[in-house]
């Protein structure tokens, strides 16, 4: 008989939290990680951005900030604007000796076009508009011109009106469009007020043509986010003429597009129809007749990022393809692509390439680490960039790939992370971290963050495992399309095999088993504690759904949740959506249940928490609610994020490693660790 992990009680979490080579909840704030790479046309060094984490119980709350660097193809790294900032968008000039971004520096009110010279000096401000800020931009081929976009400055008087009480909103009407306008680049004093192009429609995004005649713009009716998943299309727009020749439309959701290097092609991110979840299909559009044909049919895996070549007509892509990502190009009148770097070398995006095409960058992570900068020349890879130096010197537990098949047959697999120092024949508490989409899925890189307790929960004496059930992505359009008109039905029996599997290989105390997740992944969460009560010993559910028929009212993607993932109506079935929302089970639970959710989310209205709270509450289980304003959907600020890795890990603890019946104390000593902060500081 396998032996239990009962060493694991009480005191086992403070004891690894003052190790210093195990990766703690202290550890998590701290990790900073790449966001943006770009490769310089010459080859020779990557410009690229860094998510800069504020300092818990110290920086005013916010976001964390992004900082400006350049690497060499030896890895020499230079910072260029760093500090209380946030870098965003960078591009190079054509002759590689100037960096451009956005930013707003110097306490400006709105965002604005910066440069800075790769040999030395300060930032300088380029252009600004008036009164509003510089969403995007991008630099015509010839360095000359700048394309932008940007919301129209709003009228003087709102502020004042609005000082005065008028401040009646109506909901879904009067947004603005995000206008594109053309202006030189020749450097300005004076805020522009430019006149927008003969584009209607909202404009989302956009690129040139190498000879900067044309434009690819894309757009949708209105600043909506359903009409973003939905409605999106592409336009070659005309610059010469001021007018859109072509328009590019693929079926359902729509994603990046770029020209050719000699404008005869345009290819296309985009989904196989409208009940597509994702944009993860590969189009290639002639530019003449604006036919598209998909260029790689039936690609078991999702393309999720791709550049042209510069010099012939081949376009470099990323693809996921089950837990792992591989890099390779395609030629035009193919169907066959090359790899250039396999799978299971690390878990790529954000593909750049050289004018020469002999150098492509992208931003990667392995399970030993968060997105660093990689550089590729031929079919060799190599890291540049090490933004967490300290995590050399962390143990790392054992994670791998588990692939089985589900009681129907159904192929699922995931990304399992055992427990640190883990010995066969033990069994170990288990955290199920169930991801969001349901349309996207879980890889084999790092897997660490505040709300996804990884090797920091490894580290504590978990097993910790991220489900890939059906209607992930990463394994093909008719696999993502599984769970589609079966809310919580086979698509979270999945998770219930995949616990049942670990408990049969010996890992996992089926006694002791919690599940978490975010937005789907907290329904999932919900659903566990819920219509699955006997399989989970802990929950908590993330900016989660309770409530089928008021989430379709209360959220901001309804049409999406009709398409792709109900593909009916409430009011064509109400009892059946009644009977996949958490609430309608919540009297047989017996799973205690911690809530947490952003005030301000719009995607899954934080109703939805309070419904699911009052259900149990009123019924005596126990269940407790946490609401984190000015938050959306998901944690944006440190200390938010802060606060739910501790709550998360103290209600896991409490149940599946101390063994407790009663709810954990719901305070966090704050004002102890911003007492021991300013202590640290004298």
């Amino acid at each position: 008989m396998l032996k239990t992990a009962l060493a694991l009680a009480v005191g086992l979490s403070s004891t690894l939290a003052t190790a210093n080579d195990t990766i703690t909840i202290d550890d998590i704030p701290t990790i900073q990680s790449v966001i943006q790479t770009s490769v310089s046309p010459d080859g020779d060094s990557v410009a690229f951005t860094r998510s800069v984490p504020r300092t818990l119980y110290k920086d005013e709350n916010g976001r964390n900030y992004s900082e400006l660097y350049i690497v060499d193809d030896e890895g020499v790294e230079r910072p260029y604007v760093t500090g209380n900032v946030n870098i965003g968008s960078i591009q190079w000039s054509k002759d590689s000796k100037t960096i451009y971004f956005l930013a707003k520096l110097n306490d400006e009110k709105f965002t604005s076009l910066y440069q800075i010279p790769v040999d030395g000096g300060q930032a300088q401000k380029v252009m600004s508009l008036k009164d509003t800020s510089i969403s995007s931009y991008e630099l015509s081929p010839d360095n000359q011109k700048v394309a932008i976009l940007a919301l129209p400055a709003k009228d003087k008087s709102e502020k004042e009106l609005k000082k005065l009480g008028f401040m009646a909103e109506v909901y879904e009407l009067g947004l603005d469009n995000k206008q594109l306008f053309i202006v030189s680049l020749a450097k300005t004093d004076t805020p522009l007020k430019p006149t927008a192009l003969n584009v209607s429609d909202y404009v989302s995004d956009m690129n040139w043509s190498a000879n900067g005649e044309k434009l690819l713009v894309k757009t949708q009716p209105t600043a909506l986010i359903d009409d973003k998943y939905t409605k999106s299309m592409w336009r070659l727009y005309d610059v010469a003429n001021d007018q859109v020749t072509l328009s590019f439309k693929t079926e359902g959701k729509l994603g990046d597009a770029e020209l050719s290097a000699d404008g005869k092609y345009i290819a296309i991110l985009g989904a196989e129809d409208k009940h597509d979840p994702a944009t993860g299909r590969l189009f290639i559009a002639d530019t003449k007749t604006a036919e598209i044909t998909e260029w790689l049919p039936n690609f078991m895996g999702h393309i999720v990022d791709f550049e042209w070549s510069h010099k012939r007509n081949t376009l470099n892509f990323i693809a996921n393809v089950g837990t792992e990502s591989f890099v390779a190009s395609i030629k035009t009148g193919s169907k066959k692509y090359k790899k250039i770097i396999e799978e299971g070398r690390f878990i790529a995006s954000n593909l750049s390439v050289s004018d020469s095409d002999k150098t492509l960058t992208v931003r990667a992570n392995t399970a030993k680490h968060p997105n660093e900068v990689f550089i590729i020349r031929g079919n060799k890879a190599t890291r540049l960039t090490d933004s967490n130096p300290w995590l050399n010197d962390k143990r790392f537990a054992k994670q791998e790939t588990i692939s089985l098949k589900a009681r129907d047959g159904v192929d699922i697999e995931g990304i399992l992370v055992y427990p640190l120092d883990y010995k066969e024949g033990t069994r170990y508490p288990l955290i199920m971290s169930v991801h969001g989409g349901p349309e996207s899925h879980d890889k084999n890189g790092w897997v660490t963050n505040y709300s996804r307790p990884g090797q920091m929960g490894a580290a504590r004496g978990y097993a910790v495992f991220y489900p890939n059930y059906r209607g992930s992505t990463g394994k093909g359009v008719d696999y993502s399309k599984l769970g589609q008109n079966d809310y919580a039905g086979k698509e979270f029996d999945d998770l219930v095999d995949f616990k049942n599997h670990l408990v049969e290989m010996g890992l996992v105390d089926t006694k002791r088993v919690g599940i978490t997740g975010g937005s789907y992944g907290g329904y999932a969460s919900a659903w566990g504690a819920t219509k699955l009560t006997e399989h989970f010993a802990a929950s908590v559910m993330f900016v989660g759904v309770s409530n089928q028929l008021s989430k379709f009212g209360t959220t901001d993607i309804s049409n999406e949740m009709n398409l792709v993932h109900a593909r009916s109506y409430p009011w064509d079935k109400w009892q059946w959506y009644l009977e996949r929302s958490p609430i309608y089970w919540a009297g047989q639970s017996k799973t205690p249940l911690l809530i947490m959710h952003g005030k301000e989310d719009p995607r899954v209205h934080p109703a939805q928490s309070m419904e699911l709270y009052r259900y149990m509450k009123v019924q005596g289980k126990d269940v407790r609610l946490v609401y984190y304003p000015g938050e959306g959907h998901g944690n944006r600020k440190v200390a938010a994020q802060y606060d739910y890795s501790l709550r998360l890990m103290r209600w896991m603890d409490n149940y599946l490693i101390q063994g407790n019946k009663n709810m954990p104390e719901f305070e966090i000593d704050h004002a102890a660790k911003l007492k021991a902060a300013k202590d640290t500081d004298k």
